[in-house]
């Protein structure tokens, strides 16, 4: 059965709930991976890419593919998806992706319990990739979405970025947390 989890970027909050979203949702069996997709030539679309680079900043103890150095765009996502539960056998994929939705979804960021379709925002069929997914809205949906990409705000795709990486960090630090309690 799908399971939506949605936060709003601007309520305080909203790295918290991540965090306990991941907390249900992650199997404690598993080890969380993390593919932070999309383009930094896109300003709508980095949100993938920015989360990346603000986890390897952080040094989480996690693998993280896609960042603003090296983003994962629709040309990556094949290799991707065929090399990800081979390199990671044990791994729980969690892909990061911008969306686009309905007016009044922008700023909303959402986690599903299962994996997610990069590309159909821009009328791309790049098939399905991750166990689970966070994705954050970015622009309403149009005929011209690669427009409303670029239209987006750097604000909005920014705090984005920040809310879901600390949700992310306070996930995993969380099962650090756990792991030397034992």
């Amino acid at each position: 059965m799908e399971q939506v989890l949605t936060f709003n970027t601007f309520n305080c909050l909203c790295g918290a709930g991540i965090a306990q979203s991941l907390f249900s949702l992650v199997p404690k069996n598993k080890k969380p991976i993390f593919i932070c997709i999309g383009s930094d030539l896109v300003l709508g679309d980095s949100l993938g890419p920015l989360v990346g680079t603000t986890l390897r900043k952080n040094k989480v103890s996690s693998y993280v593919y896609g960042t603003l150095s090296y983003p994962i765009t629709a040309k990556e996502i094949e290799y991707a998806k065929n090399n990800l539960k081979t390199m990671h056998k044990d791994g729980f994929i969690i892909a990061v992706d911008a969306a686009v939705g309905k007016a009044e979804d922008v700023g909303l960021i959402r986690v599903y319990n299962k994996g997610l379709k990069p590309g159909l925002g821009v009328n791309k069929d790049l098939g399905l990739i991750g166990d689970l997914s966070i994705i954050g809205v970015v622009a309403s949906k149009g005929l011209r979405n690669y427009n409303l990409y670029n239209a987006t705000r750097l604000n909005l795709v920014y705090k984005m970025a920040e809310r879901i990486s600390s949700g992310i960090i306070g996930y995993l630090n969380g099962i650090e947390k756990q792991n030397q309690a034992i």
